[in-house]
């Protein structure tokens, strides 16, 4: 009986066939780089898959990578900020170290303000009622706080602790309507009381004569009166002016130098002196007397 299909070569002979034509196309790709456009094409089509294989490996990486440098910028940004604050004081107590300078020349007899202890806080929240001026920080009776304990940024005075916490406390701006604090005019020693008004970019000074010598554009800084805050600190600066005759005082508001809305970070300043380090050569005289 006659197979209907009729059967291919062997297994053998394709065999013998494959090997024939592998080693003519290794020989032909060898001596006359036959197939080197192939191979290019070849490449080109496997190239995709080789960077969709690679691409979760390349994209953990990346993310990695950015998630550190995140990190890191963030915690730069802090110390920045803090040494800002910190130089921006340094700069106002030296400016207020040339503006006395021939005063305290003159009154040797006077003890020198020394180096004034200072805390640096971040703001936690701000009061929402409109009319109350108050926001919390982050320093409380832990870290050395106390109420009445005067409080500024970069500019020039904020307010002073109200209350204290263990870890936290309030502060009341100098805009609070019930802040009031004694001021002098920079220009020529006048003393004023600089009350707030409700607003964060007016400060009101009441009962001034009219023959007082106060110009717009005049900076005032703390007195030092009261015990309150250290003196010589930037407060405000007048904007206006009215002599109205029909009044019994003159009309005279002011500006915070303080960014009062944009506050987040503030310093502290303590009424105890920063404790400088001993010398070398004072702890071993120390040593020396106790032995």
């Amino acid at each position: 009986m006659n197979p209907i299909f009729n059967q291919g070569t062997s297994p053998a002979h394709r065999l013998i066939l494959v090997l024939c034509c592998s080693v003519a196309l290794i020989f032909f790709d060898h001596k006359m780089a036959s197939f080197e456009t192939a191979r290019g094409y070849l490449q080109s089509l496997v190239s995709p898959l080789q960077y969709m294989a690679n691409a979760p490996k390349q994209m953990m990486t990346w993310a990695s990578e950015n998630i550190v440098i995140r990190q890191q910028l963030m915690e730069e940004n802090k110390n920045f900020r803090e040494n800002e604050l910190f130089f921006h004081e340094q700069v106002m107590q030296l400016s207020i170290v040339r503006q006395e300078n021939e005063r305290l020349r003159s009154l040797l007899s006077s003890p020198v303000r020394g180096e004034i202890k200072k805390m640096f806080a971040e703001i936690l929240s701000v009061d929402s009622d409109p009319y109350s001026h108050q926001v919390v920080i982050n320093r409380g009776a832990n870290d050395g706080v106390y109420e009445g304990q005067p409080v500024l940024d970069e500019k020039g005075i904020v307010g002073q602790i109200l209350h204290v916490g263990v870890s936290s406390s309030r502060v009341i701006l100098i805009s609070d309507i019930s802040h009031a604090i004694p001021v002098r005019i920079q220009r020529n020693g006048l003393r004023l009381i600089a009350s707030g008004s409700g607003q964060i970019d007016r400060l009101i000074h009441n009962f001034v004569p009219h023959s007082a010598d106060v110009k717009e554009g005049d900076l005032l800084v703390t007195s030092g009166l009261g015990g309150k805050y250290p003196e010589g600190y930037p407060v405000s600066r007048v904007v206006f002016v009215r002599a109205d005759e029909s009044r019994e005082f003159a009309t005279i508001y002011s500006e915070p130098v303080a960014q009062i809305d944009r506050l987040r970070y503030m310093l502290l300043l303590s009424k105890d002196e920063a404790v400088k380090p001993a010398s070398p050569l004072t702890t071993k005289k120390a040593t020396v007397g106790k032995s």
